[in-house]
């Protein structure tokens, strides 16, 4: 795949990129690793100030960046600003706590003295040079929910990004650069997929991050796995979305739009399968389906727009396949199932909604990576819950019930990373992201996900001593 700029509302190459060769990774590689040997010494507060420094600049320039990734991946201005401003809340949120998150940890005083021991703590430690493989869906935040804990840690990072995103990436790399950084302590990769294998197994590479595809994950995890580096992979997902008798439909129904069509139905954790319980499936459905096919197709960026282009033309080639089969056999588009007249141009597909899925069909079982939701009927709760987790993916899940031993038992029996109640799955610093099953390991944000690069040293100073 090329290094470009692709505008996915034209088709349009507007610009393209060489891509760096074997000494310019090599010289980047080096800058990493000298930057982390001085960098690791400084202390949470000067971090804290370039973090701050960064956050500033990200704010004053959230337009710009934000018409940058409108351009490059498709999603709607408005969709790209409000991403931007996540990202400075993130990267504030961890200046001001990484040093509380990262403190020493001391057991029971009595526990280590019966067996010898003065004095003993936990010390959080970085790592080194941690390399990010992310995507392209978003650009900005899925990097910054890396790079935010990573570098407060006192790690330096590598980014390889999506070959479509190159503009964006670019502007991260300078971005903490402007800040203050020391140099070489964040640099952008403008390489192939190709490449990754290779700085992989480096040694000065201590640890990854993939966010991304399972091929690309289970490509990522087998290479680590070989020179036994850590890992933490955040892969696709096809959450359900299920709705009981207490909830309140016409709410859940308007949410669970947003839900499926969030960032042109292109995120891990847009909700995707819509489990009804039979008692309010007709109201449900009804509601669900008038509202997603008067969502405005165009544009992404003028401001009216609701859903912009698929980033890809195969992203929308492999959207219409999994529509194709499933109608052949047998599901019915209550809405949608095409491209729209009006569009020309571009990558587009019309927000659609299928009923009738059985297990033959593939949207069963694979994630559709667009506007495109299905609708199951469940009989009770606990065909709700199987249904809810007859998917290979686990990453989040959202349920609509206002029955608490209803959301006790999906709380149990739910396999996800995640269940929200009578809302939608979000992503927020102060909780930790990521998933179970084939939707990858690990996890990002909170503290467990500053922890996650950091060495978690025993420190034991014995009584004799």
């Amino acid at each position: 795949m090329p290094i470009a700029t692709v505008n996915p509302a034209t088709g349009e190459t507007l610009r393209t990129f060489e891509a760096l060769g074997t000494a310019g990774v090599e010289e980047k590689l080096a800058l990493a690793e000298a930057a982390f040997r001085q960098y690791r010494t400084t202390s949470f507060g000067e971090r804290a100030e370039l973090m701050r420094r960064a956050a500033a600049l990200l704010e004053e320039e959230g337009d710009d960046i934000a018409r940058t990734m409108t351009t490059e991946m498709g999603k709607t201005l408005v969709a790209a600003r409000a991403e931007a401003a996540k990202c400075a809340k993130a990267m504030r949120w961890y200046a001001e706590r990484a040093e509380a998150l990262l403190a020493d940890e001391h057991p029971e005083p009595a526990d280590v003295k019966d067996s010898g021991g003065a004095r003993a703590y936990v010390r959080y430690r970085p790592l080194g040079v941690v390399l990010a493989v992310m995507p392209w869906n978003f650009p900005l935040w899925q990097v910054v929910r890396f790079a935010a804990p990573a570098l407060m840690a006192g790690n330096t990072g590598l980014l390889k990004h999506a070959s479509n995103v190159p503009q964006t990436a670019l502007y991260l790399g300078d971005l903490f650069h402007r800040a203050g950084f020391p140099e070489g302590c964040f640099q952008t990769l403008l390489i192939g997929s190709g490449a990754v294998e290779g700085i992989l197994r480096d040694p000065r590479i201590v640890a990854a991050t993939l966010t991304g595809s399972e091929p690309a994950g289970r490509a990522v995890a087998a290479t680590a796995g070989d020179v036994v580096k850590h890992t933490v992979l955040e892969l696709g997902g096809s959450d359900p979305l299920v709705v009981m008798p207490s909830a309140d439909i016409a709410r859940a129904a308007k949410t669970a739009v947003t839900a499926r069509v969030q960032n042109n139905g292109q995120s891990c954790i847009a909700a995707k399968r819509f489990i009804v319980h039979a008692d309010v499936y007709d109201e449900f459905a009804a509601l669900f389906t008038e509202t997603m096919a008067a969502l405005r197709i165009g544009d992404p960026m003028d401001e009216s727009t609701d859903v912009g282009p698929l980033a890809t033309e195969q992203g929308r080639d492999d959207l219409e396949e999994l529509v194709t089969d499933a109608e052949k056999l047998g599901a019915t588009a209550l809405c949608g199932g095409q491209r729209p007249a009006s569009q020309a141009a571009g990558w587009f597909y019309e927000p659609t909604v299928l009923a009738g899925i059985t297990e033959r069909m593939r949207i069963h079982h694979e994630e559709a990576f667009g506007p495109v939701a299905t609708l199951y009927k469940a009989a009770d709760l606990d065909e709700a819950v199987r249904l809810a987790n007859d998917t290979p993916f686990g990453l989040s899940s959202n349920v609509w019930t206002r029955d608490e031993a209803e959301q006790e038992r999906f709380v149990r029996d739910l396999e996800a990373g995640g269940v929200f109640f009578n809302g939608m799955t979000a992503s927020h610093p102060a909780m930790p992201f990521g998933g179970v099953k084939r939707s990858g390991y690990g996890r990002e944000l909170s503290g467990h996900g500053i922890r996650e690069f950091c060495n978690i040293t025993t420190v034991w100073h014995s009584a004799a001593s």
